[in-house]
Order: C-alpha cells, then sequence, then structure tokens
C-alpha cells in the first residue's frame, strides 16, 4: 500500500496552486486647476501683422492657475507656433511671444516673475504658494516677412500645463 501511495504521488500531475488579484483603486483630486479667465484676440495693425498686443488692437489671454497645495506644481505657459486654424497659408510665419505674471492672489507670489524659466516657446514657473495666480500670454506672428495675410478667421491656442513636482 505504501509503494503504491508513493508511486501514485511521483506519477501524478502538480496540483495548481490558486491566487486571487485584488484591486485597490482611488480617485485623485487635483488641487492645481486651470481657467481661462480672458480669451485672446489677434489685432491686425500692419497687413503682415497679427498681435493680440493691446496697443496693436489686440486682447491678450489670460489663464489663471488656482492651487490649493503649496510647491506641488510647475505652471508651464507655452505661446502660439503655429495657427490651429487659418485660411489657406503660402509662405512662412514667424511667432513671437511671451507670459508673464500679470495678479497674483497672495504677496508672497511675486517672486515668480523673477524665478520664471523661459525655454523656446515655453515659460515655466514654480508654483511655491497656495492661491490664484494669473499668467498674461502675448503673441505675434509675421507672415513672409512683408506679405499680407489673406483675408479670413485665424486661431492659435496657448497652452497651459500644471505639472505635477
Amino acid at each position: 500500500m505504501k509503494k503504491l501511495l508513493i508511486v501514485s504521488l511521483l506519477l501524478a500531475p502538480h496540483i495548481p496552486a490558486f491566487a486571487e488579484e485584488t484591486p485597490i483603486s482611488g480617485l485623485v483630486q487635483t488641487r492645481c486647476l486651470i481657467t481661462t479667465d480672458t480669451n485672446g484676440v489677434f489685432g491686425n495693425p500692419l497687413p503682415s501683422k497679427l498681435s493680440t498686443a493691446s496697443a496693436d488692437g489686440g486682447v491678450v489671454p489670460i489663464v489663471r492657475y488656482d492651487v490649493t497645495l503649496a510647491d506641488a506644481y510647475v505652471a508651464k505657459v507655452t505661446t502660439p507656433t503655429a495657427f490651429s486654424s487659418s485660411p489657406s497659408l503660402t509662405d512662412s510665419v514667424a511667432w513671437t511671444g511671451t507670459t508673464a505674471v500679470s495678479k497674483t492672489s497672495d504677496a508672497g507670489m511675486s517672486g515668480y516673475e523673477a524665478a520664471k524659466v523661459t525655454y523656446g516657446y515655453t515659460t515655466q514657473f514654480d508654483l511655491t504658494i497656495a492661491g490664484s495666480t494669473w499668467f498674461s500670454s502675448t503673441a505675434t506672428a509675421v507672415y513672409g516677412g512683408t506679405k499680407s495675410f489673406p483675408g479670413g478667421s485665424y486661431t492659435a491656442i496657448v497652452v497651459a500645463e500644471c505639472i505635477a513636482k
């Protein structure tokens, strides 16, 4: 009997082990909210130029960041490098743009402007204080050096991001 039991154990297929996976889930809500405060509008001071500057008849777009957790986020604002929609253009468009702090809810945020980092068309701000900060972005497009922009509707996008540290 012992021999039969030993042989049957050796010849029997391995008994599989069973396991169960139990998920853990949760919802994380951001503590950084981005809102468009003012939509931008292009002015057309010269036939070859579109600009958001008020001196050129434009309206500067303003984006508000509301942060409820200090020193946890970086604001990245990128000015346009192309039109998202426009009439057909046959020549190149030269873009320039800047982003600056235009208003804050806390006096301590006044250092954001001096500490900003700019690379390419992107400006980055370290949001070290909880509260609201308004960023204004200018954008200028010059068509083909001195060519006139064709008539029609032009749209470009300022991209605002809140990156967790």
